[in-house]
């Protein structure tokens, strides 16, 4: 699933854009990939022996709340499902049939049900000829279940449970909900659609619905003869219900075995445009009527990426079709539900004309990860939500794979260190993070870990593994897991024991240190020469964000690490792995005056401390760019993560930006720009602050003025990126020439003078926003109704927080609380208003006063913990920290209460570098 990276680096890959999805909702999804950290400014900007015996100490968290899994004394085979939606009435009723075989005696069976009220349910056995037997009906909706009772034994053996049923169209936008569209005449309309994972497939109709349940459904859907009716599967038959012509009954081949979460049901009114895979597979992307040329760009990269994967793994995609579609309202990003895979439209749509590179690159990795899980978790899916890490892990990580061959130029994988490993490396360092794989219980826990340990600190350590053990080891690996665990469930230990077979490496053990015991190290160098080579001393110990060690348990890893020099900048001297407390690397031909820089490209899931001489030789390999992106890159995040720790000072780090003068590689600025923001939201609480804008502009204004204004005759996405990024900086810190020519282009283009290319309208919007009136506001607001691409009227949403004016502000807020705005996109017009010290008091006090009816409508989904992250994480008060605890303890959210912890654990640090760096940085800014 795609969680709104803004969700995370909010999967939206880049600072601002991220703000709109890119938590997922990048992939769960889609959320998948936005950084909070500095969301605020950049928004109104932009095997377990082995270890015991080692001693490790691992993050377990015991289950908040009582709970058992489902008896196994009945097992689904088939479903015979029938459902009819009423789109007006917004209910739906249903029959089923479902194959059973009875493994040992019971006077019950139980199963999943939940906001379902049954009619009758009977069962027969088979060999019963027609008699059947009535169950009594008990629900018991605090365990999400119903148990069916027989006044008798039901004996071993096959049998049918059969159940009549009646449901809620809901609009919770989880199960099977509706979702409000406009036709092209202007009319409000509804669909039906689904989103069952992770255990809302009890919402449609009574099942076993937990992920190793598996088996197979026949599906018929009874909808309007005017509408599309989809399922996983091809249409089987057709035709119309015999009691009223005006519907029609479509029935569909049989699945799969699959798990429950995995299937899906549309039906709405929709165009489409398809097309056929090398292996001759139907592929259709499903768009709003009149908006079919929408969807040829994500079918083109659906058309590329099947043959990729079936490549990739050597097996061939399971199903004969695959749709792709465009759902209105949807939380995540995209859901992969084998053979129809449902999407946000941001994630999947994009207008030839009004869609910017960055939203083309979204929808291509989101594309990526959603086709990925139709083998990796649909195939072969988890055994429980415990393993939910290894799916979205694995999916996040190959989705760049897939999009670094089918578009290079985005240079995507130096997109990943700042999207991805970033991020991950980021709340990892938390005292409340938590291990990548936890023990899971209660369904309600699952929500709670669909965030940036499970999606982004999951890729990045199955990108170290397989740089680790090389990529024909690892295809064939994940060949032989595929192929082993076909059409079932497996466990993280499965995947490693594969690969570690197919490697000759000790993948086991390496692994279970990052996957078991939360955080990461940073690992500390020293070195000196001998001769011609340079001896390095490397010594790990865990990385925390406050700079302190925990006091209970050790923590260590077994670390791959890859050591470049500055006469191979491109190829590593040295390739060892750091499994003990301290080890010597001997880096052979090294001359005294170059430099040996530890995790090489940044593969490694740690941090790297150098001497201060060390770094010294850094800086003109910087400047003259000799050291490769993605080794500047991780320079520059780790001084800042380390800074912020407290282990070097901020000033120091300043200095080292200086040298960043050259840079024109965009993914590096987007991370430098990241890490610039965290300290903006800090400054604005102090008097240093107008001196910190004027650092920004001298720092952005050169590589702004190289790229100017328009694009230049063959300049690829990424210097439309770039160009996005600085511009944005220069009007958000008051550069006057970038606001007077924003401001120039934004009356143009509201006149209908000159349009706003796509690539030019964040920074337009929110240049002018920051630096705009009443009446630019109105304007924008007037652009937000005109809007007809769900992407515009994100894209103006989430600028409408910059406005200067506090009564404004509060009009935003008011606004994204409106009919206007998609619940599913409430949270990040909200947190659009956060950029400035006032706008955070305001949002925290309105998310206060708004708490009952915000929660009552996210409860139990990972918005409502975006929503906590952007309303309260960059305070910088003891005083705020205790206040924002206060308010959780008397207002309880479990769905997202380690992401309270973790903002008030933020707040704290924030709290901590204003004491003890805020006043040098100052200085320092004041002497420039």
């Amino acid at each position: 699933m795609s969680l709104l990276k803004v969700i995370l680096r909010f999967k939206l890959p880049n600072p601002l854009h991220s703000v709109s999805e890119s938590v997922t909702l990048r992939t769960k999804q889609t959320f998948a990939s936005f950084s909070f950290r500095a969301t605020a400014e950049v928004i109104s900007s932009t095997s377990g022996a082995h270890f015991q015996a080692r001693q490790h100490t691992f993050c377990t968290m015991p289950a908040k709340k009582e709970f058992k899994r489902l008896p196994t004394d009945v097992k689904p085979e088939n479903y015979n499902l029938r459902l009819q939606p009423d789109l007006q009435k917004f209910t739906f009723k249903g029959h089923e049939t479902i194959d059973v075989k009875v493994v040992s005696s019971t006077n019950s069976i139980t199963l999943n049900s939940e906001e379902i009220e049954i009619q009758t349910a009977s069962y027969k056995a088979a060999d019963a000829g027609d008699q059947s037997v009535k169950a009594e009906v008990k629900f018991e909706p605090e365990n999400g279940v119903v148990v069916l009772s027989f006044p008798s034994p039901l004996q071993p053996g096959s049998g049918q449970l059969s159940i009549d049923f009646t449901g809620q169209l809901n609009d919770k936008m989880k199960g099977f909900y509706r979702s409000k569209y406009t036709s092209p005449s202007g009319e409000e309309m509804y669909a039906a659609v689904t989103q069952f994972e992770a255990t809302d497939a009890r919402r449609a109709f009574p099942c076993w619905d937990e992920p190793a349940v598996k088996a197979t459904f026949d599906v018929t859907l009874v909808a309007p003869k005017n509408r599309v009716a989809l399922s996983n599967m091809p249409v089987k038959s057709e035709s119309d219900l015999p009691e009223d012509n005006t519907w029609k009954v479509v029935s569909y081949e049989r699945t799969p075995i699959m798990s429950t979460y995995l299937l899906a049901f549309v039906v709405g009114e929709y165009d489409y445009v398809e097309g056929k895979d090398a292996d001759g597979v139907l592929v259709r992307v499903y768009t709003p009527v009149g908006k079919k040329e929408q969807g040829q760009f994500a079918l083109e990269v659906a058309v590329k990426t099947l043959p990729f994967y079936k490549n990739y793994f050597q097996i061939a995609y399971p199903l004969p079709k695959i749709d792709l579609i465009a759902i209105a309202d949807f939380a995540a990003g995209a859901m992969e539900n084998w053979g129809l895979v449902t999407y946000r439209e941001t994630a999947l749509l994009i207008d030839p004309k009004n869609s910017s590179s960055k939203t083309k690159q979204w929808v291509a990795l989101v594309v990526g990860h959603e086709l990925a899980h139709q083998w990796f978790g649909n195939l072969v899916t988890m055994e429980w939500w415990t393993h939910l890490w290894l799916n979205e892990g694995f999916a996040s990580w190959i989705e760049y794979l897939c999009v670094d061959y089918c578009f290079p130029e985005f240079d995507i994988w130096t997109q990943f260190v700042n999207q991805d490993l970033g991020r991950a490396l980021e709340m990892d360092a938390l005292h409340n993070s938590h291990a990548i794989e936890i023990p899971v219980g209660h369904p309600d826990e699952v929500d709670e870990i669909f965030d940036a340990i499970s999606y982004s600190k999951g890729a990045s350590v199955i990108r170290m593994l397989h740089n680790y053990i090389g990529d024909e080891s690892f295809r064939k690996g994940m060949n032989q897991y595929l192929t082993k665990f076909k059409y079932n469930n497996a466990i993280t230990e499965d995947l490693w024991e594969s690969l570690g077979k197919a490697s000759g490496k000790p993948v086991l053990d390496v692994m279970t240190t990052w996957t078991k015991q939360m955080g990461y190290p940073v690992v500390k160098v020293s070195e000196k020469q001998d001769g011609n080579s340079r001896v390095l001393t490397l010594t790990q110990e865990k990385f925390c964000a406050d700079g302190v060690q925990p006091k209970d348990g050790s923590f260590s890893w077994m670390v791959p690490i890859s050591i470049s020099t500055s006469s191979q900048p491109d190829k590593p001297a040295v390739v060892t792995l750091l499994d003990k407390p301290t080890i010597e690397v001997t880096v052979p031909n090294v001359k005294p005056k170059e430099w040996v820089k530890v995790n090489m490209e940044s593969v490694g899931v740690y941090r790297v401390q150098y001497t201060s001489e060390t770094l010294d030789k850094f800086i003109p390999a910087i400047k003259n760019k000799n050291l490769p992106p993605r080794d500047r890159l991780s320079l520059q995040s780790d001084l800042f993560a380390l800074a912020r720790a407290g282990m070097i000072s901020t000033v120091d780090v300043l200095k080292v930006v200086g040298s960043f003068v050259n840079e024109d590689n965009y993914t590096v600025w987007s991370d430098l720009a990241s890490n610039l923001g965290q300290i903006s939201i800090l400054l604005q609480n102090t008097d240093g602050f107008e001196d910190f804008k004027a650092f920004n502009r001298r720092l952005f204004k050169p590589v702004a003025q190289t790229l100017g204004w328009d694009p230049k005759d063959g300049e690829g996405p990424l210097a439309a990126m770039l160009r996005d990024l600085a511009l944005t900086r220069l009007g958000k810190y008051g550069d006057e020439e970038t606001v007077s020519e924003a401001k120039k282009r934004f009356e143009a283009h509201v006149s209908g003078k000159a349009l706003l290319p796509a690539d030019l309208k964040t920074p337009v919007y929110i240049t002018v926003m920051a630096n705009g009136s009443e009446d630019d506001f109105n304007k924008m607001m007037k652009l937000y109704d005109e809007a007809d691409m769900q992407e515009e009227k994100n894209r103006l949403s989430r600028c409408m927080g910059s406005i200067k004016s506090d009564d404004l502000k509060k009009k935003v807020l008011e606004f994204a609380m409106s009919d206007k705005v998609r619940s599913q996109d409430t949270v990040f017009v909200i947190g659009g208003v956060t950029g400035t010290v006032q706008g955070r008091e305001i949002c925290w006090q309105f998310v206060q006063d708004k708490w009952s009816e915000l929660h009552e409508r996210y409860k139990g989904g990972f918005l409502l913990s975006r929503l906590v992250e952007l309303s309260t994480e960059n305070f910088v008060t003891e005083a705020r920290a205790k206040e924002v605890e206060k308010f959780f303890e008397a207002h309880p959210a479990p769905a997202a209460e380690r992401k309270v912890q973790q903002s008030v654990e933020n707040i704290r640090l924030n709290a901590k570098w204003m004491e003890s760096q805020a006043d040098k940085v100052v200085d320092f800014l004041r002497s420039q």
